[in-house]
């Protein structure tokens, strides 16, 4: 059979039935897929029938009673619908008269390749007739197929006005480097292709012979959604033209978001992935997600402009003055994201995504959506219903375990990990939505549910079900969450054996989302009992684990969620404390396995590891407390001769917090932890900070996540720096920067916060010494009975100070 992979997927009425569209990138070319006659379906109460009988009386339907029944254990029946609309009328005339209907918001095309298990790759067969461009499939069948496709890719970016005038469309990827450029024909460097276009209108239509001709599978850029198609379509409407850009001729079309959201851009058999979006998707994490910021991280080079702050009026100047400049600037940010998608093999890990939950490429988030696609299939050939989102959102349900630390600073500190600790509590005490009900109705003639107290487990073991916490109970034969955990986790394995890390990413975001899918009240399968029975096992493992270390005569001071930090006291050699480490997570496993076969007749999926050792370790205390903190700390890991600081929570990796607490913090903590006396550093820090030499290092960088004018009873220094910031440059003549959000970089200053561009009072360096040192120095200096008020109170003599 063919194979292919799944673009885009599309479905609609016509001639009274219906019509799924699915385009797919296979070996022999771009192929669509062509469904007609499938009928959508929700599901309603058998014991509503009457009430569904009289609202329908106008629509056209196919009652159907196949044995399914609701969580609720509620027989229901099956609704067939001739139209996508049919089957939007009946919900409204039915959701009008207060009659629940169950599953009623899958799309056709979802629910069609759902129920097939097909998710990204497919098998298929059918009439294939030739097209112009593609071949057309009908009277198709497939299923779902282990496919790596090799995608023609290409980087778009667009250059414009201040106002979205455009002037120059980039094009760069699979079998092309070049710029689509407004003006007439100039003189060029023989590093950049120029193609000359007479004005904005036949910009637009260049490009979309481009595209056609070039026919990519997927289209990347920065922002390319929500900017560069947003304004492509914008203009192409002002110029009165309907975009060609997808497969077969077909239009682009651009549907704006909710409120305050990224819209969304259409282009049958094409996807357009957006680099932020998909970097976040990946977990990546970025002070800022700018392209010039993410390319200096990644690539260690940035856009090919002197001024990247004053990128805007440097375009206008250069299509003014000088377009070949331009065009190389404009070609250089198609080969940036391009570059970075490489760097980071972010195709990779979107294809696998897909590959392993039937998300489409390019959808960002989509955890719920997710568990839906592999859990629902399965639940319906047990005869279930899925449930209805909960009405009230859902009531919060209990988080990960944090235990109050032991502050201190401490030689030898070992971490003992959990392995993917709520997927492996899943695994193990077989949590589950259908397996809950089930469990229920095992446990009910033992008055099981309502033996366990609000936070507590059961621990009563029987044959049929396993106990669970706020009275769970979780049948031990009918579920299917462990077993697809098992069977992920497999394949994560192999993944790691492979050193294949972005398939091995793409599995541990999907398992590791799952507990917080069953916690969310945006989730039809949440229940609070299902969360709970996972964090509250947590709790208790933590605890457990922390009592069998201290039994073993060693001292716990931390426990985070899946991680457990243990002192060793006297002084071990390297070598010992890493034995030290391996030894207690051998035992404590041990231990775990013999526990739950004995008490639960379990078997153990729990697994800890040895992860770190650090020779030097500060757990510090809550500030102006005696407290321990929780979820920061700080660490030296020492490898033969290499040796890392590792900071957790604390100002070096906060973006809120200046160079200068960054470097302070950095230097101060390895002098501490090897021993030396800082001192003299503190001193002179503080001297460096008066004297005006430490400067540069004394910016501070914010992003304003809402308009300017949305700050209206709460206006924090960064919004009154951007304001500020506005205003001079309105008073000069040019646009204003910062209403709708954007990073403003501003300094404190004996005025308050000013804008760095714009800064006109002297700074205040008090505040600095007062908000960016001492908290930094108050965090260790007790621990080696210094402190920071005395150091420095010792050199006001050198400015003159007296009381």
């Amino acid at each position: 059979m063919p194979q292919g992979f799944l673009l885009t997927r599309h479905s609609f009425d016509q001639r009274g039935s219906t019509c799924i569209h699915y385009w797919l990138a296979t070996p022999e070319g771009p192929v669509k897929l062509v469904i007609e006659g499938e009928r959508p379906v929700f599901m309603v109460k058998v014991a509503d029938r009457p009430q569904v009988t009289e609202a329908l009386a106008g629509v056209p339907c196919d009652w159907q009673q196949l044995g399914f029944q609701t969580f609720g254990r509620e027989e229901a029946a099956m609704l067939y619908f001739p139209t996508i609309d049919a089957h939007r009328r009946a919900q409204a005339l039915l959701h009008n008269r207060g009659i629940e209907v169950f599953e009623a918001d899958f799309r056709l095309h979802d629910r069609y390749l759902m129920e097939r298990f097909a998710r990204g790759g497919l098998y298929f067969e059918g009439v294939a007739r030739a097209r112009d461009g593609y071949t057309e499939y009908r009277l198709v069948r497939l299923k779902g197929a282990e496919v790596q496709p090799d995608f023609k890719v290409v980087s778009l970016d667009v250059e414009c006005s201040g106002q979205g005038e455009m002037y120059s469309i980039g094009l760069y990827g699979d079998g092309v480097e070049e710029v689509l450029m407004v003006g007439p024909m100039q003189a060029q460097g023989a590093d950049t292709t120029i193609h000359w276009v007479d004005d904005e209108r036949v910009l637009l239509k260049a490009l979309e012979a481009r595209i056609q001709c070039l026919d990519p599978d997927v289209i990347i850029g920065w922002a390319v959604v929500d900017f560069d198609f947003r304004l492509l379509l914008k203009r192409a409407g002002r110029h009165g033209l309907r975009l060609k850009l997808g497969r077969g001729g077909t239009e682009a079309r651009w549907r704006d978001g909710r409120e305050g959201s990224q819209g969304f851009v259409t282009l049958p058999g094409r996807v357009v992935l957006d680099g932020i979006d998909g970097l976040k998707n990946a977990t990546y994490n970025f002070e800022s997600f700018s392209l010039e910021f993410v390319a200096q991280t990644l690539l260690g080079r940035g856009k090919d402009t002197e001024d990247v702050d004053n990128r805007l009026a440097v375009i206008e100047h250069d299509f003014r003055h000088n377009k070949p400049k331009l065009a190389a600037y404009n070609l250089e940010d198609c080969r940036l994201v391009w570059d970075i998608f490489q760097h980071t093999r972010l195709l990779d890990y979107l294809r696998l995504r897909a590959q392993l939950t039937g998300l489409e490429l390019d959808r960002s988030g989509g955890s719920v959506a997710a568990f839906t696609n592999l859990y629902l299939p399965r639940l319906h050939r047990s005869r279930y219903v899925a449930p209805n989102l909960p009405a009230d959102g859902g009531l919060a349900s209990p988080g990960g375990y944090v235990m109050d630390s032991r502050p201190g600073l401490y030689d030898n500190v070992l971490v003992l990990d959990f392995k993917s600790l709520y997927p492996s509590i899943i695994r193990t005490f077989k949590i589950d939505p259908m397996g809950l009900i089930e469990g229920l109705a095992e446990a009910a003639g033992e008055g099981a549910e309502e033996g366990a107290e609000e936070g507590t487990a059961d621990d009563r073991a029987d044959e049929t079900s396993i106990p669970g916490f706020r009275g769970a109970r979780f049948s031990r034969d009918e579920h299917f969450l462990p077993d697809i955990i098992t069977n992920l986790w497999a394949q994560r394995d192999i993944a790691k054996q492979e050193q294949d890390a972005a398939r091995s990413q793409a599995i541990k975001i999907i398992m590791n989302s799952f507990y917080g899918v069953l916690g969310s009240g945006g989730c039809r399968f949440y229940d609070t009992r299902l969360a709970s029975s996972i964090t509250l096992r947590g709790h208790e493992i933590m605890q457990q684990t922390a009592r069998w270390i201290e039994e073993l005569g060693h001292q716990v001071i931390y426990g985070d969620t899946d991680s457990t930090f243990v002192w060793l006291s006297g002084r071990p050699t390297v070598e010992d404390a890493d034995a030290i480490g391996k030894g207690l997570a051998s035992e404590i496993n041990t231990r775990w396995r013999h526990k739950l076969k004995q008490e639960l007749a379990l078997e153990c999926e729990l697994e800890m590891e040895f992860e770190t050792h650090y020779q030097r370790f500060l757990m510090p205390t809550i500030r102006g407390s005696e407290a321990g903190s929780k979820k920061r700390y700080a660490g030296l890991v020492v490898s033969g001769d290499e040796e890392k600081l590792v900071f957790k929570g604390l100002e070096t990796v906060r973006s809120d917090w200046t160079p200068l607490a960054k470097q302070f913090q950095t230097r101060l903590y390895g002098m501490v932890f090897h021993g030396e006396d800082p001192s003299d550093y503190i001193r002179e820090t503080v001297e460096r900070t008066r004297a005006g030499d430490m400067d540069e290092q004394l910016v501070y960088r914010k992003r304003l996540r809402r308009k300017l004018e949305q700050y209206v009873k709460n206006v924090p220094p960064h919004v009154r720096a951007a304001r500020m910031a506005d205003e001079h440059r309105r008073q000069q003549g040019l646009s204003p920067r910062y209403q709708k959000k954007g990073w403003i970089r501003y300094v404190i200053t004996l005025n308050g916060p000013e804008p760095v561009d714009y800064r006109q009072s002297p700074i205040d360096y008090q505040h600095y010494i007062d908000r960016q040192l001492k908290p930094v120095a108050d965090a260790i200096l007790p621990f080696i009975e210094l402190d920071f008020d005395s150091l420095v109170d010792g050199q006001l003599g050198l400015f003159g100070v007296t009381d």
